[in-house]
């Protein structure tokens, strides 16, 4: 049976979120309180996925079993915080698509440097002769490259924004570059839950896998 899938946000992790959902068979409906760009719209209407913009249809989101959130709606919204309060689970891109993909994922985060790392990284995969693939906040969606690539390894850049919606998501090899004050009006003006959001890269490490960081 078909499970109905909300993604709150129709930009790049959303539309993504809901090509794979459309390709596992999900019912889906994308949902944006502003203004879908034309670009995401094209993809939506390819796919022939259902969405709406300007509003959200609450009797829709509600029925939801499962709601994909973009990065850019804090935990704090109060369409969030009726939706936890009903028990209906709240997860990133990223979480969805790391249930759908078995490739090696080297993940970077930090307050600063982290776009030129994962890009630098990538090149070196690639240029190493890897079936590699640049994704994440930088470049294209996670979830839209699983959904449409078949790829070996992800270099994938993850923001605190998006770990925050990971539960089960685990990396092979974790990095974490730095952290300094950033994004503090997201975590209550206070800095220890921005580093606990950080953490969260490490949520899920076993034995087996990596964690690399600054010492300093």
């Amino acid at each position: 049976m078909s499970r109905n899938i909300i993604i709150l946000g129709g930009g790049e992790s959303g539309t993504g979120a809901a090509v794979l959902a459309k390709r596992n068979g999900e019912n889906v409906f994308v949902s944006d309180s502003g203004q879908v760009k034309p670009m995401y719209k094209e993809i939506l209407k390819e796919y022939n996925i259902d969405w709406e913009e300007g509003g959200h249809t609450k009797s829709k989101i509600f029925a939801a079993h499962e709601i994909i959130k973009s990065p850019g709606i804090p935990d704090n919204n109060p369409l969030i915080r009726e939706l936890v309060g009903k028990k209906i689970p709240v997860i990133s891109e990223i979480e969805y698509a790391g249930r759908y993909s078995n490739a090696l994922k080297v993940c970077i985060t930090g307050s600063n440097g982290k776009t030129t790392t994962t890009s630098l990284i990538y090149h070196m995969l690639k240029k190493a002769g890897f079936n590699a693939c640049l994704a994440g906040n930088v470049g294209n969606s996670f979830a839209m490259q699983v959904a449409t690539g078949n790829f070996d390894i992800y270099a994938l850049e993850l923001s605190s924004f998006q770990l925050d919606g990971i539960y089960d998501f685990k990396p092979d090899i974790a990095i974490l570059l730095n952290i300094t004050p950033d994004h503090l009006d997201r975590y209550n003006y206070n800095l220890q839950e921005y580093i606990n959001s950080k953490f969260r890269i490490t949520k899920n490490l076993t034995s087996n896998d990596a964690f690399i960081f600054c010492a300093d």
